[in-house]
């Protein structure tokens, strides 16, 4: 999703005031469907599944553990910076990407993101867009693929789905945000509430 976030030619993240949310957001897909999280009532519940590999899902499981069952909302919100930092620093250890702190107008600090593999990006979106195939069952697409499309979607990350595929896709997106999970309504009303403390 960090990857896909980034415009290549600016090298920098899209819409930073909503990637943080979506990060969480398919951190949290990624416990579902690695087993590590299931909907209880409305609430993320840890399982008692073997830990991820991955040092970020780790990190998201630990806080989940420690304070117990809450709704996705609550952790969808949650420290939406530090995920993107977690992220975007693992990604530079594996040298998918490469970081370089700069100036913007020689005051307010930034990163600017080199992607190091553009195949990979390439590969990587061309995956999630085929689940908007139709002649593809929305019960036989994968849903690692599927989630991309449809949490940003959701934000309206246009480096991942245009607006365009947004209209002409509504329907099998919704379909698949089912399938998905609880995770995106969740991300729909945490996003809604920024947008709203924005405009108030």
């Amino acid at each position: 999703m960090f990857l896909l976030a980034c415009d290549s030619e600016r090298q920098r993240l899209v819409a930073r005031g909503k990637v943080g949310k979506v990060m969480r957001a398919a951190a949290l897909v990624d416990l579902v469907l690695g087993g590590n999280l299931v909907d209880d009532g409305g609430r993320a519940r840890v399982t008692n599944a073997p830990v991820p590999a991955d040092p970020v899902l780790t990190g998201v499981l630990e806080e989940m553990r420690a304070a117990g069952p809450r709704r996705w909302r609550h952790w969808v919100e949650r420290r939406p910076g530090a995920t993107v930092r977690r992220v975007r620093d693992e990604l530079d250890r594996a040298r998918l990407i490469k970081v370089e702190p700069h100036r913007i107008l020689g005051i307010f600090p930034a990163d600017r993101i080199t992607i190091r593999h553009p195949l990979m990006r390439r590969q990587l979106l061309q995956a999630a867009h085929d689940t908007l195939r139709a002649s593809r069952l929305v019960s036989r697409v994968d849903l690692r693929d599927a989630s991309i499309v449809v949490l940003a979607s959701t934000a309206d990350l246009r480096t991942i789905v245009t607006k365009e595929q947004r209209i002409r896709h509504k329907d099998r997106l919704a379909q698949l945000a089912v399938r998905v999970g609880p995770v995106v309504p969740a991300l729909k009303k945490a996003l809604q509430q920024t947008q709203y403390s924005a405009g108030g």
